[in-house]
């Protein structure tokens, strides 16, 4: 339970302590700012950031507008054109997120607008890792962003109260990043303190003064223009000085800040480094494990100690060189790699920093640790200290080496990675037992399906033995589709649950070829295979009769960040299937909102309260979308309606191999996030087909077919005998949500009707 502090100094406000992480502490300091917007998109470990800020916006305990886009590039877009319209923009992001949005970064600050972002930093693809190092944020020192380093929650929270005031000075008026490590800080709760009234947080940050906006049209703007030699030199020298301005303003507000809360932050922060012969360069949480080695290594008499930066950028260069110059070694450890370089990014500008001290003789070694997570012991930190004294004492020891990793484990060399089950031959996977033929008066396709039974003899491409959660639509999805595809398959799986629960390494469910790329580039990826693979069988390189047929598997929101590039594969036209498992969130980051995600529905970035009411938009209809675009073959399906889904592949395979695009979307149960019941998916599905909410249809040569109507069967069934299957959308049934009930009945009514006029007409 909080309690409250004692005032500290003169000026400090009263606090309270409490156990939370940095996340939390993020999204606190956001809801006591009372930031005007932030958008966002979900991201691992930086999600619970946005969701922290949504469920106190649903409780009305602040007004920060909540933008969610649809990837991280849009996200960057999004704050960037809020802050040109004046007020205070928040975002949060991570790894693969931060360099989707990295071409956005310099213009934000290269166009003097403030905002904070809050970087949980994680490890760099591929192979994909979602746990933390610093291979993301390396990526930002030489976008003109100031960066902060947060070592703990506390100073999550402080330093994003700093933030605005930093960036918002006259002098400076550039973004700033405020850096925390993913899962080590972001996630792990500590004791914290924090402010008790918001206004004392609001009345230390003052209120937004506006310079610039470009919302006032007494006053019109150009913001950033073409601009040529001389002009652009000038622009960035004009930057470096916003920059060196910060480097004076940072210590002021670090001063006042230390006032106001009773918390001092250096530029530098060092350990024990009064009278030290060698030490660690190290940041954020690692430096607080380092800081007990060197205790244990004091008590033996070595003159040990620890540097580790608060501000990355402007660079702290006086104070680092203050702390390392009497130094006679120093190993500098970096959780990112410069590759080929012989040393990660910091190295270099430590080395830099003391080669400007003249007569600096401080031997330098660099080791890199903690990728992909890896933890950080303290024993971890001894090894270290024990090359700095070896490297200290190397007349005499010998030098280790400038530069290695640490932490590197060797491979088994009994290791066996061979499959674990033969291919499957063209042979066993064309068996002929599905018939499909041209309509030679429309020239669509009829197909025949056999029985289940039957179709139990067609090999399944995804082997049993995965980590998905029980009840998950996904696999049943998957391996129904491939019963409808024959011969050989190539995969292609953007990032989401589907990729995630079935190539865990070093095993694989997959017993095909099997590609991953991340979520926004999934069909560019997959196009460039498929006409290289073309253009080998056109050069002779590959038999000219072989038939591969290859498809992209897409999810989790895959088709909000990937829809431009599936749209792009569209309109090209590839010879691929895109299949799209629709599970309405996204569910591989924890059940955020997609844009499937019904109207009304509670999600953890769509909360339900006095303030909020689920999401507050329409389902987006991803099958239109594809059919505008007029590839051959449209259709959707679900995994209770099997002899459907399996005529649809096999329509879908029958396109691709005649060089068309084919896109296949499958609604997908979640029982995690949806809350149903786990032995209830194939009835929750049903169900979202008898209400009309996802109707049965094929758009084949531009053409619409209803393939199930519920009307004419007679088993219409009210959308809210759905949603009363999910606890996640049971509230929209009840009559404190009657208008956005109404408001989703209505919409789904008019797509059905649309849809049916569709049907019905030659020229729709």
């Amino acid at each position: 339970m909080s309690t409250e502090t004692e005032k500290r100094g003169a000026g400090a406000a009263v606090q309270k302590t409490d156990f939370k992480s940095g996340n939390e502490m993020a999204a606190l300091a956001a809801r006591q700012i009372d930031y005007h917007l932030m958008g966002f998109y979900p991201i691992t470990p930086s999600t619970e950031i946005a969701e922290e800020i949504d469920a106190t916006y649903a409780e009305g305990l602040h007004h920060i507008k909540m933008i969610p886009a649809e990837g991280e590039h849009s996200a960057a877009g999004i704050c960037y054109g809020a802050s040109t319209a004046g007020g205070r923009v928040l975002n949060a992001t991570s790894s693969q997120g931060l360099l989707y949005s990295l071409e956005q970064l310099p213009v934000q600050s290269s166009t003097r607008f403030p905002m904070v972002l809050n970087i949980v930093t994680r490890s760099i693809n591929g192979p994909l890792d979602i746990r933390g190092d610093h291979s993301d944020l390396m990526f930002m020192l030489g976008t003109g962003w100031i960066i902060l380093l947060a070592r703990d929650p506390q100073a999550a929270y402080d330093f994003n109260i700093m933030a605005p005031r930093i960036g918002e000075h006259q002098q400076v008026r550039l973004p700033v990043a405020v850096a925390f490590d993913g899962f080590f800080t972001s996630h792990q709760k500590r004791r914290v303190e924090y402010f008790e009234n918001e206004a004392d947080v609001r009345a230390f940050i003052g209120p937004y003064r506006e310079l610039q906006s470009s919302v006032n049209p007494e006053r019109p703007l150009t913001i950033g223009p073409y601009m040529n030699d001389p002009d652009l030199i000038n622009n960035k020298y004009q930057l470096h000085q916003a920059m060196e301005a910060a480097r004076q303003v940072i210590p002021e507000v670090f001063a006042e800040f230390a006032e106001f809360s009773g918390r001092s932050y250096p530029l530098v922060d060092s350990y024990r480094m009064e009278d030290a012969e060698t030490a660690l360069f190290i940041l954020n949480s690692a430096a607080e494990t380092a800081k007990d080695a060197v205790d244990r290594f004091r008590k033996r008499g070595e003159r040990v100690g620890v540097v580790s930066p608060n501000v990355l950028r402007p660079f702290p260069l006086a104070g680092i060189q203050e702390n390392l110059c009497a130094l006679r070694s120093l190993l500098i450890a970096e959780r990112a790699d410069s590759y080929g370089g012989r040393g990660g990014p910091l190295s270099f500008e430590v080395k830099a920093a003391l080669q400007e001290l003249p007569g600096n003789t401080t031997r330098c070694l660099t080791r890199i640790y903690g990728l992909g997570g890896r933890d950080f012991y303290l024993e971890d930190a001894e090894e270290m200290l024990t090359l700095t004294l070896a490297a200290r004492d190397a007349e005499s020891t010998g030098t280790p080496a400038a530069f290695d990793y640490h932490g590197v484990a060797p491979g088994d060399p009994e290791l066996d990675l061979s499959p674990l089950q033969e291919p499957i031959s063209e042979e066993e996977s064309t068996l002929g037992l599905i018939e499909v033929a041209e309509d030679p008066e429309t020239g669509r396709l009829k197909v025949k399906v056999p029985s289940p039974r039957t179709l139990t003899k067609i090999p399944r491409r995804i082997a049993p033995g995965h980590g998905a959660c029980p009840g998950c639509g996904i696999l049943p999805n998957l391996n129904q589709f491939f019963k409808g595809i024959e011969g050989y398959v190539v995969v292609l799986f953007q990032t989401g649950c589907g990729m995630v629960v079935t190539t865990a390494y070093p095993y694989s469910s997959h017993r095909v070829t099997y590609i991953h790329n991340l979520f926004q580039n999934g069909g560019a990826t997959l196009s460039g295979v498929v006409e290289m693979y073309r253009e080998r069988q056109r050069r002779g390189e590959i038999p000219a009769d072989q038939r591969i047929t290859f498809v992209m598997v897409s999810g989790d929101g895959g088709m909000d960040i990937g829809m431009g590039s599936a749209l792009g594969a569209a309109l090209r036209d590839h010879g691929m299937i895109i299949v799209e498992y629709d599970n309405e969130g996204y569910m591989n980051t924890g059940n955020q909102l997609s844009y499937s995600t019904p109207l009304g529905t509670r999600t953890t970035t769509s909360g339900t309260g006095p303030a909020e009411k689920g999401k507050s938009f329409q389902h987006k209809d991803m099958p239109q979308i594809m059919a505008a675009t007029n590839i051959k073959y449209v259709a959707t399906s679900v995994e209770g309606f099997a002899r459907d889904l399996v005529a649809k592949a096999a329509k879908a395979q029958w396109y691709a191999n005649r060089g068309h695009l084919a896109y296949v979307k499958l609604l997908s149960v979640c029982p995690l996030s949806w809350r149903s019941r786990e032995n209830l998916g194939t009835k929750v599905m049903r169900a979202a087909v008898d209400c009309n909410f996802f109707p049965l249809y094929e758009v084949e040569q531009g053409f619409t077919t209803i393939n199930y109507d519920p009307e004419a069967k007679g088993k219409k069934a009210p959308l809210a005998d759905w949603l009363k299957m999910m606890p996640r959308s049971r509230h929209m049934t009840t009559p404190e949500y009657d208008k956005e009930y109404r408001e989703l009945e209505t919409e789904v009514e008019r797509r059905w009707q649309r849809l049916k006029s569709m049907a019905a007409s030659e020229e729709l």
